[in-house]
């Protein structure tokens, strides 16, 4: 069986890593992979590849930044001839991104089977680009491979067969689970001058909270009253920093980090505060407290099983947040049903068994 892997975002790459570690197992699989090159900065893209073990892409399409339909538009168009002449038995995409809608778009269009790795997570906000792009990759899928019950929920509901849905787990604890180990040796804690359960972590990169100037200096001012308490440390993204000119005292800034160090600052951290769905994840499994910094989540097992809240961007509501969550002993780690490491293999045993 050939897979062609369609992947171009951070997540995406730590997605692949557990599904290309897993095909690596099985001689009867001969897997593929296209970088559409949505994310080209090296600290968010080439390293991750070295980091995690990844082979090199098989093809790089280098489409690179350009306005959301623009980009999308190149995707479909690059991909077109490079998924003719890698002929896949199944083209998998994961996750949402713009290089997933892309990925399923076109090889729906050349009549080539589609797996979607996480289908059925739901915000229920259609403003988020997000959520189009999983919405309209699952009605073009085949196999619909669901990380948590309530995205299987989401499909049925939606009318999908439950004969193309199946509950996997979550393929990004399979990677995290597997670098643990390697993470926890990270010097990223002595680097950063940071102490254990002695400091919080923020995430922010989704256009709804760093698009508005007057919104985002509301948001960090709030943060920043965190900070009179403890470190804040705020691995900016590529495209938040853009947008950044001064930030709220007591913020630290730092470039992005390496998915080990990142991984080792969430796990020794008192609290982090994201809008980034993984990280609501990791968090989880970590069993590190979370804040998320948005009105919903599409995914709620993190907080029904984990550790994360969802609380809004409202600077008194994020504030009031923090401080019960300072006042209160760190959570438990509770891994939701079937977050064991294994969901790569159970993915690959379905689509084996076509």
């Amino acid at each position: 069986m050939r897979l062609a892997c369609v992947v171009g975002a951070r997540p995406n790459f730590v997605k692949l890593a557990a599904l290309l570690a897993e095909c690596a197992r099985r001689p009867g699989i001969e897997a593929r992979t296209v970088h559409t090159g949505q994310h080209y900065d090296r600290a968010v893209s080439g390293a991750l590849f070295e980091e995690l073990e990844l082979p090199p892409p098989d093809l790089h399409l280098g489409v690179g930044a350009a306005p959301p339909l623009a980009q999308l538009g190149r995707m479909i168009e690059a991909l077109g001839p490079a998924l003719v002449a890698l002929a896949p038995d199944c083209v998998v995409v994961v996750g949402d991104v713009t290089s997933t809608l892309a990925g399923a778009l076109a090889a729906s269009r050349l009549g080539l089977p589609i797996a979607h790795v996480e289908a059925g997570l739901r915000s229920f906000d259609p403003t988020m680009p997000e959520e189009m792009n999983r919405r309209l990759t699952d009605a073009l899928a085949d196999h619909l491979f669901a990380s948590e019950e309530s995205a299987v929920e989401n499909l049925l509901r939606e009318g999908v067969p439950s004969a193309r849905i199946a509950l996997v787990g979550n393929v990004m604890i399979d990677t995290l689970l597997r670098f643990e180990a390697r993470a926890s040796r990270s010097a990223v804690l002595d680097r950063l001058e940071l102490e254990p359960q002695a400091y919080a972590v923020l995430t922010l990169h989704r256009p709804a909270t760093v698009d508005d100037p007057g919104r985002l200096e509301a948001l960090l001012g709030a943060i920043a009253t965190v900070s009179r308490r403890l470190p804040v440390v705020f691995p900016a993204h590529p495209r938040t920093r853009g947008r950044l000119h001064e930030l709220a005292s007591g913020v630290r800034t730092i470039e992005p980090l390496g998915y080990l160090d990142f991984l080792r600052l969430q796990s020794q951290a008192r609290l982090v505060l994201t809008d980034s769905g993984g990280v609501q994840e990791e968090t989880t499994v970590l069993g590190v407290a979370c804040l998320t910094l948005r009105d919903r989540t599409e995914r709620p097992v993190t907080v029904t099983h984990g550790t994360n809240r969802v609380i809004g961007t409202h600077p008194l509501a994020v504030a009031a947040a923090c401080e019960e969550v300072l006042a209160a002993p760190r959570p438990s780690a509770v891994r939701p049903p079937l977050w064991d490491g294994r969901a790569a293999a159970r993915i690959l045993d379905l689509l084996e068994r076509g």
